[in-house]
């Protein structure tokens, strides 16, 4: 499973410490975590293509799916990393469970590598950028993607010194605890969905195709979905605002992504709790939060005026 899988929680060491690279089996652990459901997908498709598959494997597939991916853009990224909203411990928790559940990394690691990327976008110390490093030409550009989307887990992922880049969670005794307990999120992950498999079916077979969709075959999407934001949204689609990374906004991937993929306006405006910042950018995650607020699970949420919008615009160099 993808690391830091430290069941003592905060035993990862600085970066001072760890400048030589990651331990051998959190990147054995990362790459069983790409490999394994890319082959379970390549299964699901064989069965899927002699019609070996039920609707409800579909519906279980799409409600881990969105349970999942929103744990990770609404609860580590939005909620955890940048703060854009607050809410009740007993959602930030549950959010940051779901989180787990993605099989991306415990909720501290995933934070810290984050505010990290963010601290150093596109320069050096950036854990993912595709522009740093990788040389010129059509192999420095396939080498930069390839480390943004996917080899940056077997190199970076999980270094970032979780005392300097997310210390409010690592003084969180909650949080601390989820993390101790990752592998067996990411277990549960797994399971919760076998179970709905045999709960609708009655059968083994049942069990092991909710395994399959709900559980392989969804931490595939979640995470190639999560890593073509590293990847796609710093190389290719659109920018507006004058900022200091390579950035972009990717439309096709807004959906899957449940509004990640608006990547530029996040990073112009990385506090915002909305990153569609207009009418027609589609952005699920900011529904949500919006839901939560409107039934008062949440407050204080980060908005950016069109006003400040158009001053940002207004101050880019012509």
């Amino acid at each position: 499973m993808e690391a830091n899988a430290n069941a003592n929680g905060l035993t990862a060491a600085p970066e001072a410490a760890v400048g030589s690279g990651m331990r051998a089996l959190d990147r054995w652990l990362n790459l069983g975590a790409v490999v394994l459901p890319f082959a379970a997908t390549i299964l699901a498709i064989a069965l899927f293509w002699n019609e070996l598959v039920t609707a409800a494997d579909l519906v279980i597939l799409a409600v881990m799916y969105l349970a999942t991916a929103l744990g990770i853009t609404v609860g580590y990224h939005r909620l955890l990393t940048h703060r854009s909203f607050q809410t009740y411990p007993a959602v930030r928790y549950l959010l940051a469970a779901l989180g787990e559940m993605a099989v991306q990394g415990s909720v501290i690691a995933w934070v810290a590598d984050h505010r990290k990327h963010h601290a150093h976008t596109d320069v050096e110390g950036d854990p993912h950028s595709p522009h740093v490093g990788h040389g010129s030409g059509i192999r420095g550009v396939l080498r930069g993607l390839w480390h943004a989307h996917t080899g940056w887990l077997l190199v970076s992922h999980g270094r970032a010194d979780w005392r300097r880049f997310a210390p409010d969670l690592c003084d969180d005794p909650g949080m601390r605890r989820l993390t101790g307990l990752f592998p067996w999120l990411v277990l549960a992950g797994l399971l919760i969905p076998a179970a709905a498999g045999f709960a609708v079916t009655g059968t083994a077979s049942g069990a092991a195709l909710g395994f399959l969709w709900g559980g392989l075959v969804r931490v595939f999407f979640v995470h190639h979905v999560t890593w073509s934001v590293n990847s796609v949204c710093h190389f290719f689609g659109t920018r507006r605002f004058d900022t200091d990374d390579r950035s972009t906004n990717v439309f096709w991937l807004a959906l899957p992504s449940l509004g990640e993929s608006w990547h530029h306006n996040h990073h112009a405006f990385p506090r915002s709790a909305t990153h569609g910042l207009r009418w027609y950018e589609i952005d699920p995650s900011s529904l949500v939060i919006r839901g939560l607020a409107r039934v008062g699970l949440a407050w204080n949420v980060v908005d950016i005026t069109p006003e400040r919008q158009r001053e940002r615009l207004a101050a880019a160099p012509r």
